[in-house]
């Protein structure tokens, strides 16, 4: 059986403003484990649904869409973001 996790995209530490919070990555889980190849030596394997990656604008959304083609899912809730305010003057105490 096909097991989708449905978590909440994380803001990049670079980024400040809030353009694409609160967006949902749906992605796979692996149904196969990771074998070297005995030529090269590189991890790999023959399930190719890890690759899938797909974004919804809400949770509902997604959700919805593993409803719609019988997916099982999980959802995983970003961590809390925590704002410490400071001035530009406290990098010189």
């Amino acid at each position: 059986m096909t097991i989708a996790r449905i978590s909440e995209l994380d803001r990049k530490t670079t980024q400040s403003g809030k353009a694409n919070a609160g967006r949902w990555l749906l992605e796979f889980e692996r149904q196969e484990p990771l074998r070297p190849d005995p030529l090269t030596g590189w991890n790999g394997s023959g399930d190719t649904k890890p690759q899938v990656r797909m974004t919804f604008a809400t949770k509902e959304a997604a959700v919805a869409y593993c409803d719609k083609y019988g997916l099982e899912y999980h959802v995983v809730a970003a961590s809390p973001v925590r704002m410490r305010l400071q001035a530009y003057a406290d990098n010189f105490r």
